[in-house]
């Protein structure tokens, strides 16, 4: 059986967390953000601790991953769990609602600002969608290095963007307090900014899906999540500090297009222009990224279990899980058209989201315990504290998320509840049933 190779090096590795860690999230976020905290020391110190939770997450993720080097990530790990119940629920949710719909939407926010630079046809977002969906599907579909080379590339060209920005940011003219500022921030607003900020830092754990391609993943899998995560936090400070600096807090709560506002601060007649091919070029790696890792978990979840055993095969030619990544590919075209606003795609797939991360953090506990024998490499930092930490803030998220879909946007909850059912649905009277009849002796 052909599985797959180990050629991820710790650059490698690191770019695909950067890569997909900043997407357009850290641009469409903030000023939301912003608005939702009240005032500038209480900005920064949310976008501080969501920096530090992603730490804590992927210290978590370090252990696991380092024991259990294998493709699949959060498989993995609820399926030794939990059974093989949980990692299937798993898989289904990353294979029909969450990976399709996350890439679908990074290609959405990519065809936005490509119209901005060309646009040949009145309505041609969905084109420049379907057009990104496709040829980075089919860049993975020829193999790892292929796949790497672009993520590399593209999270290089995004950080000195993201750098360029900050800079121009930092040298325009200080703006002083504005007397009329956002009072202190509520409740909700706190929720709503601390779901925003952690979606933004989302992918500090999307290496665990190709930890079984990293070269010497015993070292190099906590050195890639602890230098991608701390690196992209103080990306993410010093955005906000230029931001601030550049505009004020109250303009910066209020823009529509908060690094186009900062950076016509110093480059008025190229700012617009300036921000849409980087944003363009973020949400490309950002694609990239969720394609590459994505098909990943479909591979897994094919070997596994029989109903998606199609999908579990890899492709000695072209090094990869060639048909997870058609299939992918397939349904994220499928909902190209249906993606809708970037905050609401966001609540709508961040309950289910969290369920799963808390599910994976209190695994670590239940393998340490069921588990022993298993060589751990690195076992998290600070053991137990920063697990109870990260198990917490899952906790608040799966509620804070719940309750605010519950209150605004119910429909989109239950559409995802309607899903997950499906999905056990499956794998009661599909999978099982199947798996049955391949273990049933023959007569």
């Amino acid at each position: 059986m052909t599985v797959p190779r180990k050629e991820l090096s710790l650059f490698d590795s690191t770019c695909i967390i950067v890569g997909i860690i900043i997407g357009a999230g850290i641009y469409e976020t903030a000023p939301t953000v912003a608005g939702c905290m009240g005032g500038w020391a209480s900005l920064l110190g949310i976008w501080l601790l969501g920096g530090l939770l992603a730490l804590a997450g992927a210290l978590c993720y370090a252990e696991l991953a380092t024991a259990w080097p294998q493709a699949g990530g959060d498989y993995v790990y609820l399926s030794r769990a939990y059974g093989s119940w949980a990692g299937y629920l798993f898989g289904w949710s990353q294979l029909v609602i969450i990976r399709p719909g996350d890439i679908a939407l990074m290609a959405f926010v990519f065809a936005r600002y490509a119209q901005t630079l060309y646009a040949p046809f009145e309505n041609g977002r969905p084109l420049y969608a379907a057009a990104a969906v496709v040829v980075l599907t089919a860049i993975n579909i020829l193999g790892i290095r292929e796949g790497k080379w672009t993520q590399n590339l593209l999270t290089v060209l995004k950080a000195l963007g993201l750098i360029a920005i900050i800079v121009a940011g930092l040298m325009a003219p200080g703006r002083p307090p504005a007397p009329d500022e956002p009072a202190a921030f509520t409740t909700g607003g706190l929720k709503l900014a601390l779901i925003l900020v952690l979606f933004t830092f989302g992918g500090w754990n999307e290496m665990a899906y190709v930890a079984g391609e990293v070269k010497r993943p015993q070292r190099n899998i906590v050195r890639a999540l602890v230098l991608g995560t701390t690196g992209v936090t103080a990306l993410y400070l010093l955005a906000n500090g230029a931001f601030l600096h550049a505009l004020g807090f109250a303009k910066m709560a209020a823009s529509q297009a908060v690094a186009v506002d900062a950076l016509a601060t110093v480059f008025p007649e190229t700012a617009g222009k300036a921000i849409s091919i980087l944003i363009c070029i973020s949400t490309l790696g950002a694609v990239n990224g969720l394609v590459l890792t994505g098909a990943r978990i479909s591979y897994a979840m094919g070997t596994g279990h029989a109903t998606f055993r199609a999908l579990g095969r890899w492709n000695p030619r072209f090094s990869g899980p060639v048909r997870a990544l058609v299939v992918q590919g397939c349904l994220s075209l499928a909902i190209v058209l249906l993606a809708g606003s970037f905050i609401d795609t966001i609540l709508y797939t961040a309950p289910v989201v969290w369920v799963f991360f808390l599910a994976t953090g209190l695994s670590v506990f239940v393998l340490r315990r069921k588990d022993p024998g298993t060589p751990r490499p690195y076992r998290v930092t600070g053991y137990p504290v920063t697990l109870i930490i990260f198990c917490a803030c899952c906790v608040f998220m799966v509620y804070s998320s719940m309750s605010y879909a519950l209150a605004n946007r119910p429909v989109g909850l239950l559409a995802l509840s309607g899903v997950l059912l499906a999905g056990v649905l499956v794998y009661l009277f599909v999978d099982v049933r199947r798996s049955a009849q391949r273990q049933r002796p023959a007569d």
